[in-house]
């Protein structure tokens, strides 16, 4: 019997008895489905992570400066200026692994354009800080080195304030008050978007560090009354990066190998792997769930198949008097079983994506649909009907052909 034709036998068979056939596939196409849409719920939601990570900044370490001490109480890293514009060159200067950093002076102030106001984040920084959040100026232009030097009066706006202060109106050229002191507006950043804890990042306005301290918020000399912001050579080198500044500081502050260090580095990258790997094993802990309603389908494939095989005894009888050979028979089974399998996931795979992009829209989830996990799915559903659909398919081919047409 040619494979063609034993597939149209096997098709006749199962069309027999429809709604015993689709409830046969039934725990195929739930589980199939639930893999679909859980692993593509999970795989968006790895993604909307490693995207607002990746928001705030590549490879990125952040310094902060150390803990103030009185009568015992600890303020907390931040509270005690440690960190030195000398540590900051010696930092460009000697640690290998680092390509840029820069410092951001932070305070908060209010914004005042000709007509509206607006109380925001105002941050005093190098043209540095931008690369190394991989930031660009969506209009006009970033700040710039002579900017620093020359204590220029410029700012440069996120999105949310531009929308606050003047909506739909260009603001590049205009002048906006920070403190009653008048800014010329050189640039508008791109969308940042938000921070994994809804941060707004597009809340903010910078302004060059040397302008910031000379006109907004006093510096504290030789100390660094903000946060060094350091970008990686790379993402591998990140680790090493940290390494080394954490050496080199330690070092430039006298501390003994007793000693706590005077400042605290945020690996940023550590924190979005973290992230990344709890995000994959809850989609692989769901995946896994899912996938036993596929052994409970294939179950239910094996039990229907020997019930088939019991009902049709005469009629495998007549076909090997006929001069079918076990071989056949055995084939027979094992392709409807096969195509009841196949047919499921078939089926299950366009449930999955429906479903996903239902959750989807309804709540807001983010979800992508991995080719892969869709052809495994489908190639998996075939497995499972090969190997349930066996037994069955070998018990029908082992029946003498003459009690099968005496069987009643």
């Amino acid at each position: 019997m040619i494979p063609l034709e034993t597939f149209r036998v096997a098709l006749r068979a199962l069309l027999r008895n429809k709604m015993r056939s689709f409830l046969t596939v039934l725990g195929i196409i739930i589980g199939v489905g639930a893999v679909i849409a859980m692993v593509a719920i999970g795989e968006g939601a790895k993604a909307q992570v490693e995207a607002s990570f990746a928001s705030m900044g590549s490879n990125l370490l952040i310094v902060l400066p150390g803990s103030t001490q009185s009568s015992g109480a600890r303020g907390g890293f931040g509270t005690m200026p440690t960190l030195t514009w000398d540590d900051l060159a010696a930092i460009r200067r000697e640690a290998p692994a680092v390509r840029y950093a820069a410092v951001q002076l932070r305070s908060n102030a209010q914004l005042m354009s000709d007509d509206q106001n607006w109380a925001t984040s105002v941050s005093g920084t190098s043209p540095e800080y931008f690369l190394i959040r991989s930031w660009k100026a969506a209009r006009g232009r970033s700040l710039l080195d002579s900017d620093v030097d020359a204590s220029a009066k410029v700012v440069v706006l996120g999105q949310t304030v531009v929308d606050k202060l003047y909506g739909a109106v260009d603001p590049i050229g205009q002048t906006v008050r920070i403190k009653n002191i008048p800014f010329e507006i050189v640039g508008v950043m791109e969308k940042k978007g938000q921070s994994p804890m809804g941060q707004d990042y597009d809340d903010c306005a910078f302004v060059p560090q040397s302008t910031f301290q000379s006109k907004i918020q006093g510096g504290l000399q030789k100390f660094i009354s903000g946060t060094i912001f350091i970008g990686a050579t790379s993402t591998d080198s990140t680790a090493r990066a940290e390494t080394q500044v954490t050496d080199l500081l330690r070092d430039r502050h006298h501390l003994d190998s007793a000693a706590d260090d005077d400042f605290s580095i945020r690996n940023l990258t550590e924190m979005a792997n973290a992230q990344a790997d709890g995000m994959r094993t809850l989609t692989t802990l769901l995946a896994s769930i899912a996938g036993v309603s596929l052994l409970v389908g294939g179950i239910g494939i094996m039990n229907i198949m020997l019930v088939s095989v019991t009902e049709r005894t005469r009629e495998i009888g007549v076909r090997m008097a006929v001069g079918a050979t076990p071989l056949n028979i055995l084939l027979q089974f094992l392709v409807e079983a096969l195509t009841l399998a196949v047919a499921g996931g078939l089926v299950g795979v366009a449930l999955g994506i429906f479903t996903a992009g239902r959750l989807a829209a309804k709540f807001g989830w983010p979800t992508l649909v991995r080719p892969d996990i869709v052809l495994i799915s489908v190639c998996f559903s075939g497995l499972v009907g090969v190997v349930f659909g066996l037994y069955p398919a070998r018990k029908a081919s082992q029946l003498d052909p003459i009690d099968a047409l005496r069987y009643e």
